[in-house]
């Protein structure tokens, strides 16, 4: 399951290649991240990821990271086997959550952050998993910015029974002291451990996720 209720956790997302999901998991990434978005940069193809990935999602977590999907797609990737979660990163609705969510499938809803106001939305979604991420019209994910991690901290004291994931514009510099301020279920990265859309640099990869672990260390320490 993911993200994990027992374990603080690391997702790499937006791989093109599939033999990088090895790799990442080899570091210690919790989960990887499949973008199923055509006019992603960072697309890979459900019949690609159905071909490569098979054997590694018997054994690890894939999230299908999805942006406004039509039936056929959800249908397809639903039923493939190879996903852990949806990722939703487009402008579905509280019911198109729920439909889901009936279906059987574990929805995680990302929401774009820019002020505290539009936290409330937060309630609206069935689902316990939270993605928050940069303000950034127009575009739905990896566009490396990030926002004020003061309102992460202030969606888990106003909606303590969800698991907010924390993203937008994290990097190995900056992980772990994201992590100690808001102690998020889980920390999600694309762009801040790329050496070229799509393509992860394993040495960015690994600092990333000591660092993230470090931070959660020393959460609890204080």
């Amino acid at each position: 399951m993911f993200p994990d209720p027992h374990r603080q956790s690391v997702k790499i997302c937006g791989i093109t290649q599939p033999a990088q999901a090895a790799d990442l998991f080899a570091l210690g990434a919790d989960a990887v991240g499949i973008n199923l978005w055509p006019k992603s940069k960072r697309h890979m193809p459900l019949s690609v990821a159905t071909d490569g990935l098979m054997g590694i999602a018997a054994k690890h977590a894939l999230v299908a990271v999805l942006v406004n999907p039509d039936d056929a797609l959800l249908d397809a990737a639903i039923s493939s086997g190879l996903f852990q979660a949806l990722q939703l990163h487009g402008d579905e609705t509280p019911q198109d959550v729920e439909r889901l969510m009936k279906r059987g499938a574990n929805v995680i809803k990302a929401l774009q952050v820019r002020d505290a106001a539009s936290l409330a939305q937060i309630g609206d979604f069935p689902c316990e998993a939270i993605l928050l991420d940069a303000y950034n019209p127009g575009t739905y994910g990896g566009g490396g910015h990030a926002f004020p991690w003061e309102l992460a901290v202030k969606a888990r004291e106003m909606f303590p029974t969800k698991k907010i994931l924390l993203s937008g514009g994290l990097n190995a510099d900056n992980v772990r002291m994201a992590v100690k301020q808001t102690r998020p279920v889980a920390v999600d990265v694309a762009s801040g451990v790329e050496s070229q859309p799509g393509v992860k640099d394993l040495v960015h990869v690994a600092r990333f996720i000591a660092e993230a672990r470090a931070g959660w260390s020393e959460s609890e320490d204080c």
